[in-house]
């Protein structure tokens, strides 16, 4: 199941700080492309987050500069959807200012529920979705019954679908955590997902949106969702207009 749009019911204010910070991870990669390959490997080594390095209190930049950073195309295009259908709501919600502190600070908090979950790991870790679980977070907690347009694959059957995002968020969120745990004992040094960081980022940005939020924007958000639903209920014959 992969969101591909939501229904932003209710925004008023123009998502300059969700383009940019997609606009910033996408101009990182292509700039990652430019690069040969042993390069490109001390790029990653050098500003990915280093779980070893972070325990012995060396290299903290790291922690904001993984997040811009991307492993290929499918992880650059399947962080910035989500990104995409999610962050806008929130910024709303939160305001610009806001929205990239509570961004940065949910992304510095998954690497680091990362780094506690595998501390000797000398393998850089990269990447936005630490970031974007927080914003998921965010939004399961202010807009739960908000409709997300997903696309549901199961095996040859292709449909998109609207279901409400603690459905849509929800099941993400339990196959992280069903993932991270699977992943423990594991290597420290295996590569693969950093589940944790997809745990931490969410429980962090549940948390924190608490913190950041704007009232009147989220009660204006989902005013303007109830009234869709509302209208939605009312049979077509029973609609009317007040003069």
């Amino acid at each position: 199941m992969f969101p591909i749009g939501d229904e932003n019911a209710g925004t008023v204010i123009r998502p300059i700080v969700n383009w940019t910070l997609i606009g910033l991870c996408i101009a990182v990669f292509f700039f990652q492309l430019l690069l040969p390959p042993n390069q490109l490997e001390a790029f990653f080594f050098q500003y990915g987050v280093i779980p070893a390095e972070i325990t012995r209190l060396r290299d903290p930049f790291s922690l904001l500069t993984s997040m811009f950073l991307h492993g290929g195309w499918l992880h650059l295009i399947g962080n910035m959807l989500f990104l995409f259908v999610f962050g806008d709501n929130i910024e709303d919600a939160l305001g610009h200012v806001s929205y990239l502190l509570f961004y940065l600070l949910t992304g510095i908090a998954a690497a680091l529920t990362q780094v506690l979950l595998n501390p000797d790991s000398t393998v850089p870790m990269i990447g936005a979705s630490g970031a974007i679980s927080g914003v998921m977070g965010a939004y399961i907690v202010l807009f739960p019954h908000g409709k997300v347009r997903a696309l549901v694959i199961l095996g040859f059957f292709i449909q998109v679908v609207m279901v409400p995002a603690w459905v849509m968020i929800g099941i993400w969120f339990a196959l992280q955590l069903f993932s991270g745990v699977v992943s423990l004992g594991g290597s420290a040094d295996a590569g693969g997902v950093a589940f944790w960081a997809h745990v931490g980022g969410f429980v962090a940005g549940a948390i924190l949106v608490w913190l950041f939020r704007d009232r009147d924007a989220v009660a204006r958000q989902n005013a303007v969702r109830d009234q869709h639903r509302t209208w939605e209920r009312i049979p077509s014959g029973g609609r009317s207009r007040r003069a």
